[in-house]
């Protein structure tokens, strides 16, 4: 096909080099938000385990939004089934010091009881802490506490820094290294969003949701039973206009631009740097405690909402806008994932492998600047495939005109095999090709994506979307209770929750300014 021509010859230049392999060199980190909930589903009013070490400073886990809800976090591997053990072997630990408590199985919460039912996370006493305090609790008041409960899985992925030069020379590019890499990723970003679609269909398993999560508000949603809704052919309802949302963007003005890195930086700014009216009634400060870290239309940069961001490694009190100012792109953070219910580490190798493949097709396919009328297409087709996603014969709008979501996914596996091939290099087991042949049968048959299999569940044991996430979270609860953890393992998390308390007293024992000096000169950072 014409549209795929660059693709093909990025391809088969990469191929005839003897630095072919340098395509398998790619380096992934995983995310994992899991929410603790007490033995009957609802969310867990203590505090994060100490013996877990501290949120504020700990490298592997911490916390979101809330106190309850959990983040496990592993570094950079060029293995995928690393990063797994890695992520494996952080819920092991955090399993064995868990009291009478589980980790929700699925992204969607249970069992909300109102809006101070949900506990801010805290981080301590120094101004680090508190901005991070402030920061949710302007979040709470902006978009209401109980969408930040949703869960999720983010991919992190970067190229190996040894594959950038070959590509440079394949394209003849003379920009500096750095402002190649920049714009190579900003092209993946841009073709991610245009095809990110593809993600919430494949992968998406929160087609229901349990009324509470709405509190008593009206919906579209039809009934599933007396405590759930859902929609027929849903894939993820957390990627839709339920979820986390920027949505005072039509309002206030506020889409980021992902022309260039720019372009990106500026747009971030004007918004960390504009007042909104709408936020200005909450205030900055209520009997003497802060609301919010201002009243703009972003607090900070991660306040908008995206579904694939570009990040560099951030030194010390970094603004994230000043560190890719100065270093550009390191990676980037796929957010789009559902948690796996049906896999207890909440996502598996061959979820990761596709992604990785379609990570660098988005990088190799051509990817032009996204105009206002395709940005809105690409918009749509994240709604309408979250909403409806495994619809018969639905169709996505692409460049003005309708093509079926089934047609352009088989469209885009076929284009991938050259990738997945190349990637499966000397593996006999060819995984990359064995995911990709996988996902592209639930293209074929819908009825095998995991938000079909949830609903079906739900269907033949007569379950509401609380008793189906209940159950599989007991079943994972087990699977870890039956896992040994090595005595060495287990002494590497001792040894980080050990280390994470006295950097964190470190911080709150040289904090030698007030929390509004601390916070001018963050945003005043150049």
């Amino acid at each position: 096909m014409p549209q795929y021509q660059t693709l093909r010859k990025r391809l088969n230049a990469i191929s005839a080099l003897s630095e072919a392999r340098l395509l398998t060199g790619n380096n992934i980190g995983l995310e994992k938000e899991s929410l603790r909930v007490n033995v009957s589903g609802g969310i867990a009013q203590t505090e994060h385990p100490q013996v877990l070490g501290a949120a504020l400073t700990h490298p592997y886990i911490t916390t979101d939004y809330s106190e309850a809800l959990s983040e496990f976090i592993t570094p950079p591997f060029a293995q995928i089934n690393e990063g797994l053990e890695f992520l494996q072997n952080t819920q092991k630990f955090v399993y064995k010091n868990l009291q009478d408590e589980l980790l929700w199985a699925t992204s969607m919460p249970c069992v909300v009881a109102g809006e101070s039912s949900i506990p801010l996370a805290r981080y301590g006493d120094s101004n680090a802490g508190t901005m991070k305090n402030v920061y949710r609790r302007g979040l709470g008041h902006r978009y209401g506490r109980v969408m930040q409960l949703i869960a999720g899985v983010h991919f992190n992925f970067s190229l190996s820094e040894s594959f950038w030069p070959v590509l440079q020379s394949i394209e003849d590019d003379h920009q500096t290294s750095q402002d190649f890499i920049n714009s190579r990723y900003f092209d993946l970003i841009r073709n991610s969003q245009r095809l990110g679609w593809l993600v919430p269909y494949l992968f998406g398993a929160s087609p229901a949701v349990c009324k509470s999560f709405l509190l008593g508000g009206s919906t579209t949603l039809a009934e599933f039973d007396e405590s759930t809704y859902y929609e027929p052919y849903a894939t993820s309802l957390r990627m839709g206009d339920i979820g986390y949302q920027n949505n005072k963007e039509n309002e206030s003005g506020i889409k980021a631009c992902y022309k260039d890195i720019h372009s990106y930086i500026s747009s971030l700014d004007w918004a960390i740097n504009t007042p909104y009216e709408g936020y200005e009634k909450f205030g900055l400060l209520k009997d003497g405690k802060y609301q919010q870290l201002n009243s703009n239309i972003l607090q900070i940069e991660n306040e908008y909402y995206s579904t694939i961001r570009p990040k560099q490694i951030l030194q010390g009190n970094e603004k994230p806008t000043i560190a890719l100012g100065k270093r550009g792109v390191k990676y980037v953070e796929l957010r789009s994932l559902d948690v796996n219910a049906y896999d207890p580490l909440g996502v598996n190798e061959s979820q990761l492998h596709f992604l990785e493949a379609f990570l660098l097709f988005c990088l190799l396919h051509e990817s032009p600047v996204i105009e206002l009328p395709e940005r809105r297409e690409v918009d749509h087709n994240e709604m309408l495939t979250a909403h409806q996603g495994r619809k018969p014969n639905l169709k996505l709008s692409r460049h003005g005109t309708n093509q079926t979501l089934k047609s352009w996914a088989m469209e885009i596996m076929q284009e991938m095999l050259g990738i997945c091939e190349l990637l499966d290099a000397d593996d006999p087991l060819k995984p990359y090709t064995m995911s990709l042949n996988k996902q592209t049968e639930r293209v074929s048959h819908p009825d095998m994506t995991p938000s079909a299999r949830m609903l079906d569940d739900m269907r033949q044991d007569n379950e509401s979307f609380h008793r189906f996430a209940e159950r599989m979270s007991r079943q994972h609860f087990h699977y870890y209770k039956n896992l040994e953890l090595s005595s060495e393992q287990e002494q590497f998390y001792k040894d980080e929750a050990k280390k994470s308390k006295l950097r964190q007293e470190e911080i709150e024992s040289t904090d030698n300014i007030s929390f509004e000096e601390y916070l001018a000169d963050y945003f005043f950072q150049k």
